[in-house]
């Protein structure tokens, strides 16, 4: 459900995992509670499904189908529901946005090929996500900008400025991971198109991105934490910095286990696993190529969840 004013899309998102059986199917009943436990929540204004956290990129089509109609059947009638779109070829992509707009999503985040990566140009970036959108006419559309470190995914200042002269997009999820690269990307947007919400990520550095301006967050720590998340927001929009760092204070312990701490590319197993241990979900497995968590990295998430009050 898309609320209507200037500030429709702003807000704190969480980005929700998809929960799986020991044999990785999806647990669909595991997920539904998930999403219900983190959504449907005050000051929650949606929920960003099939994203990085929820392995887009391991799952089936049919599989991401089902993920949507799970999210809007269990929080769509109050909560905007914004579904990852993510796949090498534009119009395979294009294909997953026709179906997440049939099982009832409200918007999408389009993902870049991987492909970007080795030719890094603006037309490139601008086909992929006007073939995307010529196939949901209308459909409000979230950019993703990569983290810094992934190769030459993200946006230069010059593609980011083509992709902001289409109209459909709505709002931008920033995932550099970086606090003046976030600033920048900020001020960019908000000089030529101030109506798009510039979203926060990064979960280590939300304190930061949050204290430069930002219009919400979609990001996966709020599956875990939601209202501290939502505590710190609002804190730092009414200037109550004292209690935002204690929030910062509080969650930072968690979001560096799980997203800074070596190696990359493990936020998925590692909050799986907490939410696992949390009994939000049944069972923390998670799909091959990323091994489960176990041993020293266990330790260390509990520790953290413990310094984190949980």
């Amino acid at each position: 459900m898309i609320p209507t004013g200037p500030r429709r899309f702003h807000g704190i998102y969480p980005s929700t995992v998809l929960p799986m059986r020991e044999d990785f199917s999806p647990d669909w009943e595991a997920y539904a509670r998930h999403t219900a436990h983190c959504t449907l929540r005050k000051d929650i204004a949606g929920v960003l499904m099939n994203g990085h956290a929820g392995e887009n990129f391991v799952l089936s089509r049919a599989e991401k189908r089902r993920a949507v109609e799970v999210a809007v059947a269990t929080v769509g009638a109050t909560r905007i529901v914004v579904a990852g779109v993510n796949a090498e070829g534009s119009l395979d992509a294009a294909e997953e946005a026709r179906e997440a707009r049939e099982a009832g999503a409200d918007a999408i985040m389009v993902f870049l090929p991987n492909a970007f990566a080795l030719s890094h140009t603006a037309e490139m970036a601008v086909l992929h996500h006007r073939t995307v959108a010529n196939a949901v006419p209308g459909m409000p559309i979230f950019l993703f900008q990569a983290h810094h470190a992934a190769g030459r995914m993200a946006f230069t200042p010059e593609t980011l400025d083509a992709l902001l002269e289409m109209p459909e997009v709505v709002g931008i999820k920033e995932g550099g991971w970086e606090v003046d690269g976030y600033d920048a990307v900020r001020r960019q947007v908000k000089a030529r198109r101030p109506d798009v919400a510039v979203c926060a990520s990064g979960d280590e550095h939300l304190f930061a991105c949050f204290v430069h301006g930002s219009d919400g967050s979609l990001v996966s720590l709020a599956d875990i934490l939601p209202d501290a998340i939502i505590a710190l927001d609002r804190a730092v929009r009414e200037g109550d910095l004292p209690s935002a760092r204690a929030l910062h204070e509080r969650l930072e312990p968690l979001a560096e286990a799980i997203y800074g701490a070596p190696p990359g590319g493990r936020a998925t197993a590692r909050l799986k696993f907490c939410l696992a241990e949390m009994g939000v979900i049944p069972c923390p497995a998670i799909r091959p190529p990323q091994p489960p968590v176990t041993g020293t990295e266990a330790q260390m998430l509990r520790a953290a969840m413990r310094e984190s009050g949980l």
